[in-house]
């Protein structure tokens, strides 16, 4: 009975520990992404500024938005984030790549904030809202559970390899591909929500600037 408890206890603290770690490194990764707008040269300043507004421009006037080509590009580009994480993490040399991954994908997100706000100001607030939420932080928030998923499977595989250690591989890959399947459904309800919803509060904030 203690053998059982200290056993779950001692999962729970090494869960604990993932979780922690791959949270620091998105908030790093995301801090890392808004402070890095100051570290620009003015030329590249100018550049952006005028990414970003010819982007705004498109979307205000609409005339040049591919809905249905906008659709499903988001949704190859986070399937195959998903999937890509999702294989990594059954190999052991996948590790450090999964953390690569998500850590550039919170510095670009961070990096579009600053950006937004360096651009348009205070009203870049609102902006940099409309453009990353929900479906930016919910895509992270999916990183975070799938990175979660993925590092625990290199790590029961290491062990299993390397240590010796018994692990039923059938329940832990049934497991694995539930999440893989769930996090497809909702990589694709991000995609949706991105394109259809997001475009269109994304247009209403173009009236203010």
């Amino acid at each position: 009975m203690n053998i059982g408890l200290k056993r779950t206890s001692n999962s729970i603290i090494k869960q604990k520990k993932v979780y922690v770690f791959l949270i620091s490194l998105i908030t790093i990764a995301l801090v890392s992404g808004i402070f890095f707008w100051f570290m620009l040269s003015n030329d590249d300043k100018i550049l952006i500024t005028s990414e970003l507004t010819n982007f705004f421009n498109c979307i205000k006037k609409g005339t040049s938005i591919n809905y249905w080509g906008s659709l499903l590009n988001s949704i190859i580009t986070n399937l195959l984030y998903i999937i890509l994480i999702w294989l990594l993490g059954i190999s052991i040399i996948g590790l450090p790549i999964i953390l690569i991954m998500i850590a550039i994908k919170s510095f670009i997100i961070g990096f579009s904030i600053s950006s937004i706000i360096a651009v348009y100001g205070f009203k870049g607030i609102l902006g940099s809202i409309v453009y990353i939420f929900p479906h930016q932080i919910g895509f992270l928030l999916l990183l975070l559970l799938l990175g979660f998923y993925s590092i625990s499977f290199c790590i029961k595989l290491f062990k299993y390899l390397f240590l010796k250690q018994i692990i039923n591989f059938k329940v832990v890959m049934r497991r694995y591909l539930k999440i893989l399947i769930l996090s497809v459904l909702i990589a694709v309800m991000l995609s949706l929500f991105e394109t259809l919803i997001s475009t269109y509060l994304i247009k209403l904030f173009t009236t203010i600037i």
